[in-house]
């Protein structure tokens, strides 16, 4: 969740790398916002759409859990290619839970959707905010990334942002600094030590993480971009205890390198949005690319877990 402009609002931004007029058909044409509204392993059915003021878009979402979630928004602007206002979360029996603004607006080829939700309270604002990053909310935004990545190129990408109350500055070295990675980045239960690290444009880091029960995975990262404070890139590798690519040792079939890409983006002085894409690169087979796009709800649990874990490390701090 971005940062709030008022204490009864909650703000989300993001720049998505396609036309304004793609990012708007994305938005407003219901089979187009099948694949990717609601959180990951959500799904939805449309009853019927009047995008117009005055309209409504009447649709059930369903769960991975098999519980629908019938819902009734309300349109009160739309302006073509550039605004939408609407009442989100109504059903027959109940109100809306809160107002939406989102603007639209392009540069470069690329659209900004700058969204606010208006709530009654600053506590049901708060209450709010808990609710959508404990269902996985925001992955709506991550999942309108990764729609329109494909439909523009035909790849595959994970994408999962999160902000953070941190400068720029400062979460490009949580980034970039071995001291500071190996604290927040292993998975949960895991402790990361590095080998080697040479964490520069053509320089690489080896390392190994030790699970419970003293169970040790060794991996390589190869980095392509270095450029401070906004954008890291840089390839990762499974490998044994002498560097030797090798597997996934629970997935003999997760491609055997990945494309990282890290952009930093200021959201204020002290806050900054963190958003990571992921996909396969190089050589890819078919199974391989199979179990990388079913592995996605699996990815954003692994990568909130490590947010989450940075999140308390910069607290500490």
């Amino acid at each position: 969740m971005a940062a709030k402009h008022s204490s009864n609002e909650l703000m989300i931004t993001r720049l998505y790398d396609a036309p304004l007029k793609i990012v708007w058909a994305a938005w407003t044409d219901p089979k187009q916002a099948a694949q990717w509204w609601g959180p990951r392993g959500f799904t939805i059915t449309t009853h019927s759409k009047d995008l117009r003021p005055g309209g409504s878009w009447r649709y059930t979402m369903h769960g991975p859990d098999g519980v629908d979630y019938p819902n009734t928004t309300k349109y009160l602007e739309v302006v073509d290619q550039s605004k939408l206002v609407y009442d989100h979360g109504a059903t027959d029996d109940r109100p809306p839970l809160f107002r939406v603004t989102v603007l639209f607006s392009e540069s470069n080829g690329k659209t900004k959707m700058e969204l606010r939700m208006t709530l009654p309270t600053p506590e049901a604002a708060q209450e709010t905010a808990r609710f959508i990053k404990k269902a996985g909310g925001d992955a709506t935004w991550d999942r309108l990334a990764e729609y329109l990545e494909h439909e523009s190129s035909g790849r595959e990408k994970f994408v999962i942002n999160r902000s953070f109350e941190a400068p720029i500055d400062l979460m490009f070295e949580m980034w970039a600094s071995p001291e500071h990675s190996s604290r927040w980045s292993p998975p949960s239960g895991f402790e990361m030590k590095f080998i080697e690290a040479q964490i520069r444009p053509g320089g690489s880091s080896f390392y190994v993480m030790t699970g419970p029960g003293g169970a040790k995975m060794f991996g390589r990262a190869n980095y392509l971009e270095l450029e401070k404070p906004h954008r890291i890139v840089y390839t990762q590798q499974f490998c044994d205890e002498q560097g030797k690519i090798s597997r996934h040792p629970m997935s003999p079939t997760w491609p055997e390198t990945m494309l990282t890409i890290v952009t930093f983006t200021a959201e204020g002085p002290d806050q900054t949005r963190v958003t990571v894409t992921w996909e396969p690169y190089g050589t890819v087979a078919t199974d391989e690319l199979e179990t990388f796009v079913k592995a996605r709800g699996g990815m954003t649990q692994g990568w909130t877990g490590s947010f989450d874990k940075l999140e308390a490390y910069l607290a500490e701090r």
